[in-house]
């Protein structure tokens, strides 16, 4: 069982902020067929606008896994059932961490807007993901985690 919400920010030593005082997850989850679930993040939310992962802030002591599965649910109606982990990667700071969660849908879902943070959520075709203007740490991340999404 986690414990309290990690929902603040936290600030690094070079003054930039980062969301999750216990570190953040998201789920990258993939459909051979479909793409990738995406999140067209909500104007006022941090880097608005812009396109990445469902995720957030995980709580105290909870897992990037489950973490990433609880907040892909909160935001695009994914249930744990609808995906199955296939692997990770961690971008680590030292005082800051954040868990791109890699998952294979294991059927077809359809998701959808479940909290005011998205502006919508679909799945996205892999070749016109870099088509999107994309949050920047997801930018910098996808070249990496594309050879992930495998069968």
């Amino acid at each position: 069982m986690s414990g309290q919400t990690g929902d603040a920010w936290v600030e690094g030593p070079d003054g930039r902020r980062f969301w999750g005082r216990f570190g953040a997850a998201g789920l990258l989850a993939w459909h051979p067929e479909d793409g990738v679930l995406m999140q067209h993040r909500a104007e006022w939310s941090h880097f608005g606008g812009t396109w990445g992962l469902p995720g957030g802030a995980r709580h105290e002591g909870e897992s990037a896994v489950d973490g990433a599965i609880r907040e892909a649910g909160e935001e695009a109606g994914v249930r744990p059932a609808d995906v199955e982990v296939i692997g990770s990667s961690l971008y680590d700071l030292g005082f800051w961490s954040y868990t791109t969660v890699v998952a294979r849908a294991v059927r077809r879902f359809e998701p959808f807007v479940a909290d005011p943070e998205s502006i919508e959520v679909r799945w996205i075709p892999i070749a016109e993901v870099d088509d999107l203007p994309l949050h920047p740490g997801f930018a910098a991340s996808w070249p990496s985690l594309r050879p992930l999404l495998r069968d």
